[in-house]
């Protein structure tokens, strides 16, 4: 711990912490509401994921909270079964993700490519875009005449705040400056009878509340209840993996670091356990309220801590303060957090790459938006996996010599896999073929079972036509699965690359 605090900027790790803190707020009572719980729920969960997530988790610096992006998979769950199954879920999805940091899943994350986390950022940035434009209506309908462009105005005015501050100083976080400037202005406008809707009135009766409550779930413990939470469990603690390790790699880039993906699961886990026994909901990491934080000069783990515990502050004690913060203060920190999100980039790579990745790039942003992250991501990845596999099936060939005895020869150029298996048998042609073929698998390699039946495939129909044929350059392991060749088969072992193939009747 006294390292850690030498590292860093004690003043800015609690101020970015505070100004997290306050655009944490409105967020979290607007997901809440999406769930349909208490706002308090989702605040007092904010406080102990944010927590758990900032002293055990693997990215220092790294915002956690009640996501949207969870609360979506818990609305079915709620409406249909209540609260206590909700606490219960989260409970169970809390175990899925520390088992899935014990296990070291979390690597995986980094095999998501590029593309992928491109559109999972623009589809992002897309979203909390959007869910800021219901912040312009009252009662469910847009704002008319001067309390719409007396919105639009301190909208901007936040925005300039937060732009241009820092090329001043950056002493305070600009964002908790525009904050306090546009609360300031805001109080004076209602006094000349101009009324800005403010935190209370979102949140529908304030946002003061105790502690967090120890609580164990009471519902029947069955088949049947698993029946219902498990699958609930298991989405959402994907969902929160998935935004939580790609914000971490984006957190990544930003501060040019790298946090540990497994750690961050357990991070992740043991605040979402917690949760489950303390009445609350499940939560994640928060891109939004990370972009925040390192642009307030919020690197640290402290700066986490800072948030959790100034959300709790504002609940026990500081309430009446919060709640008179007008929402165009908060809209406007979370419109610079888009136009810090959205990769802009990304518009200029039309012609610099490849037309593929420019389609799986607006894939997943679009269903991020229509849908949900995992969805996208889960597509996104399955659609680069199957253009991968088509691209490098299309490369496999072979340069063919005939020995002056006779003897043809086949030298394999490019991996053998499910995705070759078709064009490996186009290459040969069996009936032309004089009555002894070598086919050399130096310069390639068999990667899984569809490459091992491909090979199966071809020896068997030379040998229907009495021709003798030689496979060499073969890993051992490969002899064990060409049970139709074992007696024509010719390996080099003193050449043989020792690799294994991934089958089930290796393991």
């Amino acid at each position: 711990m006294i390292s850690i605090i030498r590292n860093i900027n004690l003043k800015n790790e609690v101020l970015a912490g505070i100004t997290v803190a306050l655009a944490l707020v409105p967020e979290v009572i607007a997901f809440a509401f999406v769930a349909g719980i208490d706002p308090l729920i989702g605040l007092h969960a904010s406080v102990i994921i944010g927590l758990c997530a900032a002293i055990f988790g693997g990215r220092p610096g790294m915002i956690s909270g009640a996501a949207g992006s969870v609360a979506v998979v818990f609305v079915a769950l709620v409406a249909r079964h209540g609260v206590e199954y909700l606490f219960a879920t989260v409970v169970l999805m809390g175990l899925i993700q520390i088992l899935t940091g014990v296990f070291k899943l979390g690597k995986f994350a980094r095999m998501i490519p590029h593309p992928v986390i491109l559109g999972f950022v623009n589809g992002l940035a897309i979203v909390i875009f959007l869910a800021q434009l219901n912040q312009f209506k009252v009662d469910g309908k847009l704002m008319q005449g001067a309390q719409l462009y007396v919105m639009v105005a301190l909208v901007l005015l936040t925005m300039a705040i937060v732009h241009f501050l820092p090329k001043f100083t950056k002493a305070i976080p600009a964002s908790l400056v525009g904050i306090v400037v546009t609360t300031g202005l805001a109080m004076w406008l209602n006094k000349v009878g101009i009324h800005m809707p403010n935190v209370k009135e979102f949140a529908k009766g304030g946002i003061s509340g105790g502690l967090p409550q120890f609580h164990i779930p009471n519902l029947p413990i069955n088949l049947e209840t698993l029946e219902i939470i498990v699958p609930f469990a298991v989405t959402a603690a994907l969902v929160g993996l998935i935004e939580s390790l790609l914000t971490l790699s984006l957190v990544d880039d930003l501060t040019d670091t790298r946090g540990q993906g497994n750690r961050e699961c357990i991070g992740q886990g043991i605040g979402n356990l917690l949760n489950g026994f303390m009445g609350g909901t499940g939560g994640c990491a928060m891109i939004g309220q990370s972009i925040v934080n390192i642009t307030s000069n919020g690197r640290g783990r402290l700066s986490g801590i800072a948030t959790a515990l100034s959300l709790l502050s504002f609940v026990l004690f500081g309430s009446k303060i919060i709640e008179i913060i007008p929402l165009a203060a908060l809209v406007g920190v979370m419109f610079m957090v888009v136009i810090e999100t959205f990769a802009w980039d990304s518009l200029k790579l039309r012609k610099k790459v490849p037309t593929k990745d420019i389609v799986i790039i607006l894939i997943v942003a679009v269903i991020t938006v229509l849908h949900d992250l995992a969805l996208a991501v889960i597509i996104g990845v399955i659609i680069s996996a199957l253009i991968f596999a088509w691209e490098k099936g299309k490369k496999i060939g072979a340069r063919i010599e005939v020995r002056e005895d006779g003897v043809k020869i086949y030298r394999l150029d490019g991996p053998l896999f499910f995705g070759s298996a078709v064009s490996f048998k186009e290459i040969f042609t069996p009936k032309e073929d004089p009555k002894e073929v070598y086919i050399d698998f130096a310069n390639s390699h068999i990667s899984d079972h569809s490459a091992i039946e491909a090979i199966n495939a071809i020896t068997e129909k030379y040998s229907e036509l009495g021709k003798k044929i030689h496979l060499k350059h073969l890993s051992p392991d490969c002899l064990v699965l060409l049970k139709n060749a074992e007696e024509i088969i010719e390996v080099n072992v003193f050449e043989d690359p020792q690799y294994h193939v991934a089958d089930d009747s290796l393991a």
